[in-house]
């Protein structure tokens, strides 16, 4: 078995072993915080009996380690459960908002690339110019800027002031008009910060490279900055990129929850953020670990894409 093969091997190892030990401390958790679904759900003057009756439907009146292997047999499944609050299946609730969650991370991540590679790449090349200079300090005031503040501001100015797209709200794809103009907004203020972030990572990737000695050696026969940059440097700097890229789609994730707030977007954060205020704690349970399982594949792509990147890690 090649090198490359077995690293994989051994790193999906990880990756299920890693969500199986997240799912035992996200059921931990919730299992320890404090009230009782069935006294929530049947309000404050509940009769002991139709608290018990209740518990019984839920299963909750079940031993902890019963519940649990319950909980993840479900989740291999797709299975949820049913809400404390509303009754409903979990499951179809958490894939609907996962595909307005998703479209949104996709266009920030688009956004943020689109940012990233070009300024970072022009900061590098320039970094004891004025253009460099500028690049640089660009960066580090979007890094400064929250995401919600930058959402604010740009439904201040194109919403609000200029009127070019709506200021909030969602619409499926399906409507492809409608859609983008309700996208570009929220996309843009997750986008827009996290590729100021990444500029100056993919800035730092691309200096190191250029000091290398076969940079130099490229250089010193005859070939430009740029041609010697993509030719030979690029590869190398992605692996570093790719890294902090994978850590940035994790953000991108966790960031979303309060940019779905600010947009009335009805995606996983708002779902999150309405179970929480009802004492939901199914769903709750079900949307943490489905950002954390998608936290773990992020990392488990990023751990593929080193082997394709670098051939060193392909060696037998």
């Amino acid at each position: 078995m090649s090198n490359s093969i077995r690293q994989l091997a051994r790193r999906a190892l990880i990756l299920i072993a890693s969500a199986a030990a997240a799912s035992v401390l996200v059921f931990g958790f919730m299992s320890v915080l404090p009230g009782d679904p069935a006294e929530i759900a049947l309000g404050v003057n509940a009769t002991p009996d139709a608290v018990a009756s209740l518990r019984a439907e839920f299963g909750t009146d079940r031993p902890l380690y019963v519940q649990y292997f319950d909980w993840a047999d479900g989740l291999l499944r797709w299975d949820f459960g049913k809400s404390y609050v509303s009754e409903t299946a979990v499951g179809p609730q958490i894939a609907d908002r996962l595909a307005v969650t998703a479209w949104l991370v996709g266009a920030a991540i688009l956004v943020a690339l689109l940012i990233a590679i070009p300024l970072g790449t022009l900061s590098a090349l320039r970094h004891r110019r004025f253009t460099g200079l500028v690049v640089s300090g660009l960066s580090q005031l979007g890094i400064a800027v929250p995401a919600f503040v930058m959402g604010i501001a740009l439904i201040f100015v194109f919403a609000i002031k200029l009127g070019l797209v709506p200021s909030g709200g969602w619409t499926p794809p399906t409507e492809p008009g409608k859609f983008l103009s309700q996208l570009v907004l929220p996309a843009l203020s997750l986008g827009l910060i996290q590729g100021a972030m990444l500029t100056r990572y993919v800035r730092s990737a691309i200096l190191e490279v250029l000091r290398e000695d076969y940079m130099r050696t490229a250089r010193a026969k005859g070939a430009s900055s740029m041609r010697t940059l993509f030719r030979h440097g690029l590869r190398n700097a992605s692996i570093p990129v790719v890294t902090v890229l994978g850590l940035h789609m994790t953000t991108l994730l966790i960031g979303s929850v309060v940019i779905e707030r600010v947009f009335v977007i009805p995606g996983l954060g708002s779902l999150l953020l309405d179970a929480v205020a009802n004492r939901d704690l199914l769903v709750v349970q079900g949307v943490v670990m489905l950002l954390v399982i998608a936290a773990l594949t992020i990392n488990f792509v990023v751990d593929v894409l080193y082997v394709v990147l670098d051939p060193r890690l392909r060696g037998s």
